[in-house]
């Protein structure tokens, strides 16, 4: 009897999910952001979201679910239904944070569906102004002098912020005091207010603050200079050979989401990702869509794939202890 029952409702799961994707979406889907709002994560999100929702003939609204470096918002997510009305936004923190926390509620591989890369772009260096070094040298010979009397923000250990500061901390060969945040957005107040002395951030998120003269800029993370902050030399150029930090957003539903609709959502995606309005937007920030032809859900998975290993090997060597 139970045999016979639990057959009946597989069938009926499988004779279900073609038929919801055909009629999907019916009404509002949410989009998880893993960060505070007002942060890179966050305007990227509310971005697409925007698109999307006109493509979709739905509201895409956004959830901001910070905490823990990104795997608070991630694990949230990875929960949902897989019925395509919870999505999420994050970048290479989610491969990270496999590494660097012990006792995380989901697999990172296995429990998530990716539906597409969006964008990828550096990080920059910048402090507040009241910090008296105006150039990169200047800069990192006074972290190496004031180590730990030196406070760099993250959103927290995993976060894009948390692998960036790790590097230079590697780089220099010294520690900083490093502050968790929820996300990069609170702490780019506290550094625009003075209460923090530097960060290392997306450009999404530092270059309003750069043009309105609130922060100093000093280098990117880039190989080669950003366009919009043409003046800032690469860490390349400031002597750290081999420093390069490329932080790339991608969209990922729960396991077990339907085929059809992660199809619907990369379709979607792809809409957004060929508005001029979009790219304008993106191009203000510092950043560039993932190239056409390779941001598809089997390339998101692939760059997932690869990313984790990557920075499996960079905690590694850094003997960098995960977090629980």
């Amino acid at each position: 009897m139970l045999r016979r029952t639990l057959l009946a409702a597989t069938l009926s799961a499988l004779v279900a999910a073609p038929a919801a994707a055909q009629t999907y979406p019916d009404r509002p889907v949410t989009l998880i952001v893993p960060y505070a709002a007002g942060g890179p994560s966050d305007v990227l999100g509310r971005l697409l979201a925007q698109s999307m929702s006109q493509t979709l003939g739905q509201t895409v609204m956004i959830e901001n679910v910070g905490g823990a470096g990104g795997t608070t918002g991630a694990g949230r997510a990875a929960r949902a239904a897989p019925d395509g009305y919870t999505l999420l936004i994050h970048h290479l923190a989610l491969a990270a944070g496999a590494t660097l926390y012990r006792n995380l509620t989901y697999d990172t591989i296995k429990d998530f569906a990716p539906i597409g890369l969006v964008n990828q772009g550096p990080f920059v260096i910048v402090s507040k102004l009241g910090i008296e070094a105006k150039t990169i040298a200047e800069f990192l010979d006074h972290v190496k002098k004031a180590g730990r009397n030196i406070s760099f923000g993250t959103a927290g250990v995993g976060s894009g912020s948390h692998l960036c500061n790790m590097m230079l901390q590697s780089a220099l060969g010294t520690k900083f005091n490093e502050i968790p945040y929820r996300g990069t957005g609170p702490a780019m107040n506290d550094l625009v207010s003075g209460q923090l002395d530097a960060l290392c951030d997306q450009t999404t998120n530092s270059i309003p603050q750069i043009q309105g003269n609130r922060i100093r800029p000093y280098a990117v993370t880039a190989t080669e200079r950003v366009a919009q902050l043409p003046t800032l030399p690469t860490l390349h150029e400031a002597g750290l050979a081999n420093f390069e930090v490329t932080v790339w957003h991608a969209l990922y539903a729960p396991r077990g989401t339907p085929d059809a609709i992660i199809q619907r959502l990369n379709a979607a995606l792809e809409v957004a990702l060929k508005d001029p309005t979009v790219l304008a937007r993106f191009a203000d920030l510092g950043t560039t869509a993932y190239p056409a032809g390779r941001r598809g859900p089997a390339e998101a998975r692939a760059q997932l794939e690869r990313e984790v290993e990557k920075w499996r090997r960079v905690i590694t060597e850094a003997g960098v202890a995960p977090s629980n």
